[in-house]
């Protein structure tokens, strides 16, 4: 049988935030800058590390702006 492994979750979810908040947040940056000037990065954190990239609403409505920056970077972008 093999040994049980307990994880201490508080640990475990500073770990993530202090391991990859840089990643989330490069990341972010990357597709704002790629989204245009009027693109933007807010980071945050809950119990993991996020990062929210905004453009305003009519440049996404009429340009896509967000979504092909996204596209470019590599991530799938579909609709729910």
């Amino acid at each position: 049988m093999p040994p049980k492994v307990r994880l201490h979750n508080a640990n475990v979810g500073k770990m993530l935030r202090l391991k990859f908040a840089p990643l989330v947040n490069e990341l972010a940056d990357r597709i704002a800058a790629a989204a245009g000037d009027e693109a933007f990065v807010e980071t945050y954190s809950t119990d993991r590390s996020a990062a929210a990239v905004l453009v305003p609403t009519e440049v996404q409505a009429r340009d896509g702006a967000l979504t092909r920056a996204a596209a470019s970077l590599g991530l799938e972008v579909r609709t729910k």
